[in-house]
C-alpha cells in the first residue's frame, strides 16, 4: 500500500450494485466509503433511499449517510466540505477512500470545482435575508443588473439568488464578472480513477422491479407515513422517487400494484438519466461489470 491513501470512485445507475461492490472492496482493502447519494444523506429516509443497512455495511465505516434531517437545506457545498474532511481523515489514517453512489453530479462538482466565495459580512447577510422575503422582487432586481447571469437561474432558485445577492453587495461586482474573475478550482487534487458499472438494460430493469417490491415488503409505506407526520410534505426530499408515489398511494390515487409499477418506471427513467450523465460528463473512466471492477481494483493495491 502506498504511503498516501488511494481514492477511487464507483458510479453507475441506481440498483446496479454499487453499494455492495464498494463494501466488498472496502472490506478487502480496509477502506472507508463516502456515499454519493442525494437522498441517503438524510436521516429517517432509509428504505426510500435504498441506503445500505447496518448489516449490509458489514462493519465498513460509511460517510455521507444520515447527516441532515429532511427539512434541513442541502446543497453541493455541504458535500464538498464533507469530502474534504473525509479525505483528510483518509490521508491521516493512510486508508483507501471509496467514493460511491448514483448522484454523480456531486462527483462532477468535486472534479470541476467551484469558484471561491468571498467572506460575507454579518450586515450583508442580514440585508440579503430581508431582501429574500420577496423572492420574486429579489430575482427581478438581480435580473436588472446582471441579466446574462440570471438567465441561467430560475426565479424560484432561492439558494442561487441568495448567493448572487451576497456576491454583488459584498464585492460591488455583478455575479457574471465575479465568476469570470474567480474561475472554479478543482476540489480533488490527488488522482481519482473512476469506474462505471456496466449492466444490461433488461437486467437492470428487473433488479429495479425486485428492489421496489422488497422496499414495499420492508415497510416503505410506513416509513413514508412517518416522514409525512414528522416533516410534512413540504421538504424537497419528500418529492423524491419512492416517496412521492407512496404519498399518492396514501391519498388513494394508486393501488399497491400501481405503486410498485410507478416507482419501478420512475426509477428506470432515473437510471437512464444517470447513465446519460455519466457517459457525457466523465471522459476518463473505465466501464466494466462489477466482477471486473472488483478484480482490477484489488489487484492494483
Amino acid at each position: 500500500m502506498k504511503n498516501i491513501p488511494s481514492q477511487i470512485a464507483i458510479i453507475g445507475p441506481t440498483a446496479s450494485g454499487k453499494s455492495a461492490l464498494a463494501v466488498q472492496i472496502a472490506k478487502e482493502l480496509n477502506g472507508i466509503i463516502l456515499s454519493l447519494d442525494s437522498l441517503a444523506i438524510y436521516k429517517d429516509i432509509d428504505i426510500a433511499s435504498a441506503k445500505p443497512t447496518i448489516v449490509e455495511r458489514n462493519g465498513i465505516e460509511h460517510f455521507g449517510i444520515d447527516i441532515l434531517n429532511p427539512n434541513e437545506p442541502f446543497d453541493v457545498t455541504i458535500f464538498i466540505k464533507l469530502y474534504k474532511n473525509i479525505y483528510d481523515q483518509a490521508v491521516s489514517d493512510n486508508t483507501p477512500l471509496i467514493i460511491v453512489g448514483g448522484s454523480s453530479f456531486y462527483l462532477k462538482m468535486l472534479l470541476a470545482g467551484m469558484s471561491p466565495m468571498p467572506k460575507i459580512s454579518t450586515n450583508i447577510k442580514l440585508k440579503v435575508q430581508e431582501t429574500l422575503l420577496d423572492l420574486a422582487q429579489a430575482y427581478e432586481y438581480l435580473n436588472s443588473i446582471d441579466p446574462f447571469y440570471m438567465a441561467k437561474i430560475k426565479p424560484n432558485d432561492r439558494y442561487r439568488i441568495e448567493k448572487a445577492l451576497e456576491i454583488y453587495w459584498q464585492t460591488n461586482t455583478i455575479p457574471s464578472k465575479y465568476f469570470k474573475d474567480n474561475p472554479p478550482q478543482s476540489i480533488i487534487t490527488a488522482p481519482l480513477p473512476i469506474y462505471e458499472i456496466q449492466i444490461d438494460r433488461d437486467i437492470l430493469r428487473n433488479k429495479i422491479k425486485q428492489r421496489t417490491i422488497k422496499m414495499i415488503e420492508d415497510g416503505l409505506i410506513d416509513e413514508v407515513k412517518m416522514l409525512e407526520d414528522k416533516y410534512t410534505r413540504e421538504p424537497n426530499p419528500m418529492k423524491s422517487i419512492g416517496i412521492k408515489e407512496t404519498l399518492e398511494f396514501l391519498d388513494g390515487k394508486l393501488s399497491k400494484d400501481e405503486l410498485i409499477e410507478q416507482i419501478s418506471i420512475h426509477t428506470a427513467q432515473l437510471a437512464k438519466r444517470q447513465t446519460t450523465f455519466n457517459r457525457t460528463q466523465f471522459n476518463e473512466k473505465k466501464i466494466m461489470g462489477t466482477k471486473d471492477i472488483y478484480k482490477e481494483i484489488i489487484t492494483s493495491f
